[in-house]
């Protein structure tokens, strides 16, 4: 499984730090700043990338709050994160509020986009 995320991002550099330390051999981290080959592993564009975290499984591509779960899911020491969210209504709130803070994130480092 690959999780492709954006180092440059402070907020989001910190939390997939705290996954990392699990160190999960499943999961293979990619960064997405400036990386022309998680683009076309991905078919997403740099805005989409910088606007979401995504995952690639079994050659199915995961955004926002699904990618998520199944980073969770894949990690023993958070898997509880993944069932308790996992959840039909809770799911729901989730997908939203991980919506919200991802524009803001998204605002704050759309000046990484190049091309």
């Amino acid at each position: 499984m690959e999780v492709y995320f954006n180092n440059s991002c402070k907020i989001c550099k910190a939390e997939i730090d705290l996954y990392k330390k699990e160190k999960v051999k499943q999961i293979n981290w990619i960064d997405i700043t400036n990386n022309k080959s998680a683009r076309s592993d991905t078919n997403k564009n740099y805005e989409e990338l910088l606007r979401r975290l995504h995952v690639k499984k079994d050659g199915k591509i995961f955004s926002g709050a699904e990618a998520f779960l199944l980073v969770w899911k894949n990690i023993p020491k958070y898997k509880f994160l993944y069932i308790f969210f996992k959840l039909p209504v809770i799911f729901q709130i989730f997908s939203i509020g991980y919506e919200i803070i991802a524009f803001f994130l998204y605002l704050k480092n759309k000046n990484q986009i190049k091309d």
